[in-house]
Order: C-alpha cells, then structure tokens, then sequence
C-alpha cells in the first residue's frame, strides 16, 4: 500500500490489504469521490498537511501484456481488456496558492486603477466642452486618442476585475427570466454607435414570441455586446452583422454572424482561452485577450454552451445556447 495514499485516505495497510475496493469505497467518502468523479479537470479540495490542500486526480487504464509462442519465435501483445485503472493524486496547493496570489494581485491593481481612469476620462470629457475653451483641430484629434486609448484601458481592467471574480468564485449572478429578443436588442444598442461609424447594418433575426431564459440579464448581454464589437471589429465598411436568435431543442441559440476574413481552423480551438489572440495583420488593434474567456465562463455558469463556426474567407458565426426557463 502507498503510505502517503494511506495518509490521505486515513486507512491503514492492515485495514485494507486484500478487500475488494468497491465494497471498501462505501466506508470511505474520500476513496468514494475518487472512484466515482467522471471529470478529472478541476483539482479536488483535501484536508492534508494540516490545512485545505489541492490535488489532480489523473485515472489511467492498466492491460496486461500477454506472450504466445509462434513457432520458434515469441512474440507479446498487449490485449484489448482491462486489468483495472491506477488513481494518482498529485499535490498542486503550492500552485494553486500562486494562481490565487496572483488572481488576488490582478484584482486589486485593476480596482486600483480604474478610479484614475475614470477621472481621466471626465477631464477629457470637460476638455472636450467649448464652455471651457476651443481647441484646434490638431489638439481634438489628440483628445480623441486620449479618449479612445483611455477606454481601452478601462475596457481592460473592467475584463480583469470579471475574471478574478470568476478564478476566485465570487461571481455574482442575478438570474431572472428574461425575454432573449429583449437581450439582444439592448446589446445592439450598447454598439450602434460603433456599427455607424463604420456603415455597418445591424440585423436582428428572431420571432416575436420566444421562450423565456432564467438567467442574469446584464452578463448574457455583456457577452453579446462583445461578440458584437468583435464582429465589428473584424468586418469591413459597409457591411453587415447578423443577430439571430432560435429556439432549438429546449435551449435557446444565439448567434452573431460577420462576413469578414474568417478564423483559421488552428486558432479556433484556443478562441476561449485566457489571454490568447489570434494574430492579426496589424490592421485592427487587439484586446486583452479575455472577452472570449469570461463570455464562456458567463454562459457556462448559467448552465450553457458557447462555441465558434468560422472558416477563412467566409467570416465567422459566435454562438451561445441557454435552456429555456421552466
């Protein structure tokens, strides 16, 4: 018997040696959730070392090689059936406490610094009132990038705040029902402006009478509203965006189509990872890289699915599903 598995299982080489681990399990509420969880990919929570620690659970399959002569020669293979599965914990506090370090430091610089943000934006907004002064054109312009680099940022630490919220499990969700055509109605307004800029049609395809969704209606549109500035991000002057939303087998879809160059299939898989951005050719200016990541984590605590469909050439279609409430 493995003497530090023994430790964490609180069970003695005496007490166990030769019992059958199934019958084992039910005395056992440890070695009962270690037998019986089906995903492995988040870390199991212990009590070890005198504290909560974190461990990894890898399950890996045992076949038993088998040997039989042919003529003179003998020659082994592997047989197809199992002769059972090995459970390894790997003990991952000391990263685990790292990542919330810096999940913690990460929410707190970004706090910190939209209160400057802000104030800065209200002095642009001032310098930007005639009341105040005229400015030349030259000086507008340069306003105007303060302006915009100065929502980026804000932009940026409002995404940063969202994810600590969600690595340290403090997000907050207000779930009520609410009309899908309302939703995506409001998120096409939060980006008109952005649409205008650029001759962008906006176009909205959905019935009147749609199902209701129990969810929080402020982050569902959130993550509209970025598959939107997305798309429009990406798509050329005068174009259009599409907004449909369907009824499909008890969930309701929702989708923004472009009709800009497309994905490329090896990135669309990394799409909704932290911090990863698909290159671009320097022509539009990237993000931090987060939009994606917290509109899945968004939708999958409200119990949905989010994915991508996109080929080069052909644009993209950002789609999320929520059940319909019961």
């Amino acid at each position: 018997m493995n003497k530090v598995a023994g430790q964490l299982l609180n069970l003695s080489e005496k007490d166990i040696i030769g019992l059958n681990a199934l019958e084992l399990m039910k005395r056992n509420d440890l070695l009962n959730r270690i037998l019986q969880i089906n995903s492995v990919d988040k870390p199991m929570k212990i009590y070890a070392d005198n504290k909560e620690s974190y461990f990894q659970l890898e399950r890996r399959e045992i076949t038993v090689p088998v040997a039989y002569e042919d003529q003179d020669e003998q020659i082994i293979t592997e047989t197809r059936r199992t002769a059972g599965e090995v459970y390894i914990l790997k003990n991952i506090t000391q990263y685990k406490e790292l990542d919330e370090a810096k999940t913690n430091f990460i929410a707190t610089v970004s706090h910190e610094l939209k209160t400057p943000i802000s104030s800065i934006k209200m002095s642009l907004k001032l310098m930007d009132d005639e009341r105040v002064g005229t400015m030349n054109a030259e000086q507008k312009e340069l306003v105007q990038h303060i302006k915009e680099d100065c929502g980026r940022l804000l932009k940026i630490t409002t995404e940063l705040l969202d994810l600590a919220q969600v690595e340290t499990g403090n997000l907050q969700l207000n779930f009520v029902k609410s009309d899908p055509r309302k939703i995506a109605i409001y998120a096409m307004d939060a980006v008109r402006f952005q649409a205008e800029q650029k001759s962008i049609e906006l176009e909205l395809i959905s019935k009147n009478n749609l199902a209701k969704v129990f969810v929080d209606t402020e982050k569902t549109a959130w993550v509209l509203v970025n598959f939107l500035s997305n798309a429009l991000r990406y798509s050329s002057e005068k174009s259009k965006v599409i907004i449909q939303i369907i009824e499909k087998d008890g969930n309701i879809e929702f989708s923004v189509r472009d009709f800009g160059k497309g994905i490329d299939e090896q990135y669309q898989k990394r799409l909704f990872d932290r911090y990863f951005q698909v290159p671009t050719d320097g022509n539009n200016k990237s993000g931090s890289g987060l939009g994606l990541a917290i509109s899945k984590d968004f939708i999958e605590a409200e119990s949905g699915k989010i994915w991508v469909e996109s080929a080069i050439g052909e644009g993209s279609r950002f789609c999320f599903q929520l059940p319909i409430a019961v």
